[in-house]
C-alpha cells in the first residue's frame, strides 16, 4: 500500500542518469554489453500549457538502453517522453534505426521501444533479470554517457536500498538503489549488471551531491513488464491514504486505545473517492498489511530490508486487492481494499504525452489545472505562482469537498480584444460557476456558455467575490474573429440555449 504523500523533494535531483564511479573496470561478458546495449537519440517536443493549441521548441537528447527478451528495448520513460522521432544505434556502428515507443510507463520511469526493421536485433543478446543487490555488493554500470560512440562499462557499490522519490514525475515513489555514482548525462535507461544479470536501469541523481546516483531495481521492472503483458499499461496503483507516526505519542496511543504490544501509524487523511475512503476513517491506526506488520515508523521488513509499508503494495497490480489490519476506537479490524489509482482531482505529478484539453470562448482561454501549467512560471514556480493556486496546490485535499469534482478549472489567458478589455486581472484564477453553473470539469463549460444571464456571461471565480462580466452578444458576433486572428484552431461556441 503506497501511502499518498504530500512531499516536493526532487527539486535538487534531475534525470541525468549516471555512469558510476571511474574505478578499475571489472571485466564481464561480452554479450552483456556489446551485444545489448544500444544508444537512443530522441527528438522531444513538449505542449504549451497556457495556449494548449501550441508546442514548445523542439529538443534533441540521448540516452541509453539494453535489449531484453521478445525484441525489446527497456530504456527511462524520461528518455522518450514526449517524442516525435526516435533512432537507435548499436556501438561503432554508423547505422541508425528509426524506432517507436510500444508502452511507458512515466510513474516508475520506464518504457519499451521497439525498431521497426528486426534485422536490427540480428546480433543483439537480449539480458536477463536478477536478484535485488544487496548493500555493499558491487554492481556494473553500462550505458553511452555523454553521448559517445563505444559503451561505457565502469563499477560501482550499492550503498542504500529505500523507498524514494522518482524524478521524472517528481511525485510518484517507488524502490530505488543508491550507489556511488557520478552523474553523466546519456547513461538513463542503461543496465546495471551483477554476476552477469540486471539488477537494475540506470535513471537519476543527485545535483548537489558528488558520486550519489540511483538505479530502478529488478522488483520494479518486474512490476512494469507484467503490466504490459495484456498489451496496456495501467501503473502503480495505491490504497489513496495519508498516515503519521503517532504512536510515538504515548499519550496518543493511549486516546487511540491501541493495545501497548501493537504498532503501527494512524490515519490522518484520505483521498477523496478512494478504495481507503470506502474503509479507513481519520485515526484509524494501520498495523499490517498484506503479510507484512507495520512498525511505528511505518516500516516493514521485506526482501531482508526494512523498507517504507509502500513497497507492500508495490508487489500487487491495479484492480488486485491486499489485506489490511487496523483499530478504531480500541477494537481490530479486518478488510480488504483494492488497489487503484486513487489519486486526487490536483494531481502533483508531471504529465507527459497527453495534449491537454482547453475551451476557448472569445478569447477566454481555459485549462484543466495541474503541475505542468503551474510549471509555466518558470523555476521558481513553487514560489511564483498566484496565492490562491498555491493555496490549491498544497492543500487540495482539504479544499475539495465535493465528490462530483474531477478537475479545477483555471483561466489560463485571455487573447487581447476590445470585448475583453479592462478583465485581465482574473487571468489564472480557478472558476468557481459560469452563468450559474458550477464548473467541476472541463467539459462544464460547454453548457455553461451555451446560457446567458440578462445577456451577459457572468464567471466567478474561488476566493473572489466580483465576478467577470463580459457582453454575451458582442462575444458571440466576435469568437471566430478573435480564434482566426491569434491562429486558434476554429471550434464554434456552443449552440445558445434558452
Amino acid at each position: 500500500m503506497r501511502t499518498f504523500q504530500f512531499m516536493f523533494l526532487a527539486g535538487n535531483v534531475f534525470l541525468w542518469s549516471f555512469s558510476l564511479s571511474a574505478q578499475t573496470e571489472s571485466p564481464i561478458q561480452e554479450a552483456t554489453y556489446e551485444k545489448s546495449v544500444i544508444q537512443l537519440t530522441v527528438v522531444q517536443q513538449e505542449y504549451d500549457y497556457v495556449n494548449p493549441w501550441k508546442k514548445t521548441q523542439m529538443s534533441r537528447g540521448s540516452g541509453s538502453g539494453f535489449v531484453i527478451a521478445g525484441n525489446r528495448i527497456l530504456t527511462n520513460a524520461h528518455n522518450v517522453s514526449n517524442y516525435r522521432y526516435i533512432e537507435v544505434k548499436k556501438q561503432n556502428i554508423a547505422k541508425r534505426y528509426p524506432a517507436k515507443v510500444d508502452f511507458v510507463g512515466h510513474d516508475c520511469d520506464l518504457a519499451i521501444v521497439s525498431v521497426y526493421d528486426p534485422a536490427f536485433y540480428n546480433d543483439m543478446a537480449p539480458l536477463e533479470f536478477g536478484p535485488l543487490p544487496k548493500v555493499n555488493s558491487t554492481v556494473q554500470t553500462c550505458g553511452f554517457p555523454l553521448g559517445g560512440q563505444t559503451v561505457s562499462v565502469t563499477k560501482g557499490v550499492v550503498s542504500r536500498i529505500e523507498v524514494g522519490i522518482y524524478s521524472h514525475t517528481q511525485a510518484d515513489t517507488h524502490l530505488l538503489v543508491q550507489t556511488d555514482a557520478a552523474i553523466n548525462p546519456g547513461n538513463s535507461g542503461g543496465p546495471v549488471i551483477q554476476d552477469g544479470k540486471v539488477v537494475g536501469a540506470a535513471f537519476q541523481g543527485i545535483q548537489m551531491a558528488d558520486n550519489i546516483g540511483f538505479m530502478i531495481p529488478t522488483p520494479v521492472i518486474e512490476h512494469f513488464l507484467k503490466d504490459i503483458e495484456d498489451g496496456v499499461y495501467h501503473g502503480f496503483g495505491s490504497l489513496g491514504i495519508l498516515t503519521f507516526e503517532g504512536l510515538h505519542n504515548s499519550a496518543l496511543r493511549q486516546y487511540l486505545k491501541v493495545p501497548e504490544d501493537r504498532q503501527g501509524v494512524v490515519m490522518l487523511d484520505l483521498v477523496l473517492n478512494s478504495t481507503g475512503a470506502s474503509v479507513f476513517q481519520r485515526n484509524d491506526v494501520l498495523t499490517k498489511i498484506g503479510d507484512f506488520d507495520i512498525d511505528n515508523d511505518g516500516m516493514i521488513r521485506i526482501y531482508g530490508l526494512m523498507l517504507d509499508m509502500s513497497e507492500a503494495i508495490e508487489q500487487k497490480q491495479l484492480g488486485e486487492t491486499i489485506e489490511v489490519v487496523f483499530y478504531r476506537d480500541g477494537v481490530c479490524n479486518q478488510a480488504s481494499i483494492k488497489i487503484d489509482h486513487n489519486e486526487p482531482v490536483l494531481t502533483f505529478r508531471r504529465l507527459f504525452d497527453i495534449q491537454p484539453r482547453y475551451r476557448c470562448f472569445a478569447g477566454l482561454t481555459f485549462v484543466t489545472l495541474n503541475r505542468n501549467f503551474l510549471e509555466s512560471w518558470g523555476r521558481n514556480w513553487i514560489t511564483d505562482i498566484p496565492f490562491y493556486l498555491r493555496y490549491l496546490f498544497y492543500d487540495v485535499q482539504n479544499l475539495n469537498t465535493n465528490p462530483a469534482r474531477k478537475e479545477y478549472v483555471v483561466l489560463s489567458d485571455i487573447l487581447p480584444d476590445e470585448l475583453t478589455t479592462y478583465v485581465g486581472g482574473f487571468v489564472h484564477q480557478p472558476v468557481e460557476s459560469v452563468n450559474g453553473l458550477p464548473i467541476l470539469s472541463l467539459d462544464d463549460l460547454d453548457s455553461a456558455f451555451a446560457k446567458d444571464v440578462d445577456g451577459f456571461w457572468v464567471i466567478r471565480f474561488l476566493g473572489n467575490p466580483t465576478p467577470m462580466i463580459i457582453d454575451a452578444v458582442k462575444a458571440r458576433q466576435k469568437h471566430l474573429e478573435i480564434l482566426e486572428k491569434y491562429d486558434v484552431p476554429i471550434t464554434p461556441l456552443p449552440e445558445q440555449s434558452l
